[in-house]
């Protein structure tokens, strides 16, 4: 089977493919206990899946939040792999014909996966080691399964059809006279007929001269078939079994203990109490403090960084009077302050779910900023985290008196390890992208002029100041309610400019005022309720809110791209 010609049997190509995809398998498998020594990062699915996050058309990245939401890193490694299983096949069908194309095929992925993982931010040559000892297993087995052991061993020819030839016309022939197929050879259009007492023997045909053998016949030897499907079960299981394996253990050698075993300081400067009646406690309703196993995740990591906080530093450099390196133990050790503060995505459309309020601890980045001295032209601070990824802060909004903190805490406990431990940034009034850069560790000063953060050049605006929106919470839409009092009610921000007022109205007609719960601070949202005498029949409901300044969130209808969502929040609802 290493080199065939002719017509191709559909049996061929579905053993073909399946060792094709064992082959894949393989490689894939093995290498995820590989990359628990060099970093999960250098893990080939991982490798490659973040050269497709950062390669894809930006309406594609979106499309995927809001299709899949938080779980978009989840969609993109299941359909890279079903991706990669169907090229698989396509190899394993092809090395039927030429093994050699198989091969080829393998190498070059595990090609692509070397340069995606040795390209990587901070990566070095060792994070090729996964995707070389991946290729090296995947092209061993699909020798096995094309040409080694696990080879088919087809029959030469097509199982026999019955060609029932008619009694002669001189009469019986006796049963002495009968000859069998196997010693007589196929039987000639002017020779006698082989029969047996019970009537005509089965004969098979003559393959005429010059004919081609199919590719893989229509039958297979049963203990070459047992021997392929028992190999390719066995080496998939395998696969399956290190897949995971490899995964948990590289589970195990993160930071979790280390994170555990951190006691955080006590705050100089505690958060102010939650007033009464900040949380209305209504089913469906968002509550005021989002807990941590809540709060949305968007980012640009396939794998949670795992930073030890013992050899974690922050390097401040750039156009600075002094450059200066913090130890995570010089960050604790300093005046921390706990602040409320509502995180938002710029990818957020109107109504959803990426945002949320916390309880944030740590150093007031102002102070950080001061002890450099940045020159007086460097308008903008990139935060790079440790995978490289960046986001561009502009130097006055650090520095303006907002609480823009170096956060080593959530919500009384140090940071969950998917939100930035041991170190990240939260700044009040900018959305995530321009803001809240996670598991950081460089604050570049510099100058928008000069560079553009990740995003910047994906079309998103360089700066992104978070704009005044307001969410319908209950009733949700299409819900169906009973006629009388109904409680309309949501949560509504406009960070570090706070908000005065947000109205709710019904089918189109007069604006009405909700009230508004009492909040911490300008910084994070505000919850609010309407009580709705609501009538028989299907109605639509709106609202929209005023900010401090006195600016009403508008109208119009606008995407998340370049610089988040505009238009107001409407849901239809069925009274009975």
């Amino acid at each position: 089977m290493i080199a065939h010609t002719g017509p191709m049997s559909t049996t061929s190509r579905r053993y073909g493919a399946l060792a094709g995809i064992t082959a894949a398998a393989v490689a894939i498998g093995i290498a995820e206990p590989v990359a628990v020594l060099t970093g999960p990062r250098s893990a080939p699915l991982v490798a490659v899946g973040g050269v497709v996050v950062d390669a894809v058309p930006e309406s594609l990245k979106q499309l995927a939040i809001d299709i899949f939401g938080t779980a978009d890193k989840i969609a993109l490694l299941v359909g890279t792999a079903v991706l990669l299983g169907g090229f698989a096949a396509l190899l394993g069908v092809l090395a039927i014909r030429r093994l050699a194309l198989g091969l080829a095929g393998i190498a070059v992925f595990g090609a692509i996966g070397v340069a995606a993982a040795v390209t990587r931010s901070g990566a070095d040559l060792a994070d090729a080691l996964p995707s070389l000892v991946g290729a090296s297993l995947g092209a061993l087995v699909l020798w096995l399964f094309i040409a080694g052991p696990f080879e088919l061993n087809p029959w030469s020819w097509s199982p026999p059809t019955p060609n029932i030839a008619p009694a002669s016309s001189g009469g019986p022939v006796s049963s002495g006279a009968a000859v069998s197929a196997s010693s007589a050879g196929p039987a000639s259009p002017a020779g006698p007929v082989p029969v047996s007492p019970a009537g005509p023997v089965p004969v098979a045909p003559a393959r005429p001269a010059g004919a081609v053998e199919p590719v893989g016949p229509a039958g297979v030897d049963p203990e070459s078939r047992r021997r392929f499907l028992t190999g390719s079960g066995a080496l998939l299981g395998t696969a399956v079994v290190a897949g995971l394996g490899g995964r948990w253990l590289a589970g195990r050698r993160g930071v979790s203990a280390a994170r555990d075993a951190i006691r955080l300081p006590a705050p100089v400067a505690p958060a102010p109490a939650v007033p009464a009646g900040a949380n209305l406690a209504l089913t469906q309703l968002a509550p005021y403090v989002t807990p941590n196993f809540g709060f949305y995740r968007i980012d640009t990591a396939l794998v949670v960084p795992q930073v030890d906080p013992d050899t974690w530093r922050l390097r401040i450099h750039g156009r600075v009077g002094q450059e200066r390196t913090y130890s995570y133990a010089d960050l604790l050790a300093r005046p921390l302050v706990e602040r409320y503060v509502t995180l938002a995505c710029v990818s957020n459309e109107v109504g959803g779910d990426l945002i949320g309020n916390a309880r944030w601890l740590g150093v007031p980045l102002r102070e950080l900023l001061d002890e450099v001295e940045p020159d007086d032209d460097a308008d903008q601070v990139v935060g790079r985290s440790v995978d490289g990824w960046t986001c561009g802060t502009p130097t006055a909004v650090l520095r303006d008196g907002r609480d823009a903190l170096l956060a080593v805490g959530m919500n009384g406990e140090p940071l969950p390890v998917e939100h930035g431990f041991p170190v990240r940034m939260v700044v009040p009034g900018l959305y995530g992208y321009v803001s809240a850069c996670k598991w950081v560790t460089e604050l570049e000063l510099t100058r928008f002029a000069d560079f553009d953060a990740y995003w910047v050049p994906r079309g998103w605006s360089a700066q992104g100041p978070i704009k005044t929106q307001s969410r319908i919470d209950t009733p949700r839409r299409r819900n169906r309610l009973t006629a009388g009092p109904v409680t309309v009610a949501g949560v509504a921000w406009a960070q570090h400019r706070g908000i005065s007022q947000v109205e709710v109205r019904v089918d189109d007609g007069q604006w009405q005022e909700a009230v508004l719960a009492p909040t911490v601070s300008v910084d994070t949202w505000v919850q609010w309720s309407w009580r709705w005498d609501a009538t028989p029949g299907e109605h639509q409901l709106q609202v929209r809110a005023t900010d401090a300044t006195g600016a009403t969130q508008t109208e119009r209808t606008q995407d998340v791209a370049p610089d988040g969502a505009t238009g107001w929040h409407t849901v239809t609802v069925t009274v009975r």
